[in-house]
């Protein structure tokens, strides 16, 4: 894959810009059965304790501090105009690494930390854990993207996306909506 250059990733910004404030869509979900492995969901099932069911979000200890799973990154969202930008095509197939990608405005100004969310019939509710990008992200879309979504404009978007923890559980399809409570 080629890394895409700054000027190509800020001229996207209006389009991620324009993304639905209040009833968006769900676009894609991904679970993640180990390390490194994605597939692709047509339904998804929430639960408040084990996350998205089939994940490993629910055995994932911190490299970095040995702590077990975080319930407040518990399930990830990512815009899919930013992850389609990003990844230099529609067809990502969940390579950014979050759960699901929704078609809505994750900025902090839109749905700051406490905000519920409904998905399908889960509600799940924003977290104010950082979601930022890291080395495996810079791995798969070189340390432009990395700037571009820690940038400025990056965070106040939450281009990388965003934390949240499930306080309902449901499913979840493509194409359900996803809106503010």
């Amino acid at each position: 894959m080629t890394d895409l250059a700054a000027g190509d990733l800020d001229a996207g910004l209006d389009h991620v810009r324009n993304s639905p404030k209040d009833d968006g869509s769900v676009v894609l979900i991904v679970c993640r059965p180990a390390e490194g492995e994605r597939e692709v969901l047509e339904e998804a099932v929430l639960d408040c304790n084990d996350g998205l069911v089939g994940d490993t979000w629910n055995v994932r200890y911190s490299k970095r501090t040995g702590a077990p799973p975080d319930p407040e990154r518990q399930l990830t969202l990512m815009n899919s105009r930013a992850a389609t930008l990003i990844a230099g095509r529609p067809d990502h197939r969940g390579g950014p690494g979050d759960q699901m990608y929704v078609d809505f405005d994750l900025s902090s100004e839109n749905i700051p930390p406490g905000t519920r969310l409904q998905l399908g019939t889960a509600v799940i509710e924003v977290t104010a854990a950082p979601h930022t990008g890291c080395v495996k992200f810079a791995n798969r879309y070189g340390k432009e993207a990395v700037r571009f979504v820690n940038s400025k404009a990056g965070r106040e978007l939450n281009l990388r996306g965003i934390n949240t923890r499930i306080v309902e559980p449901g499913t979840v399809r493509p194409g359900d909506a996803i809106r503010k409570l």
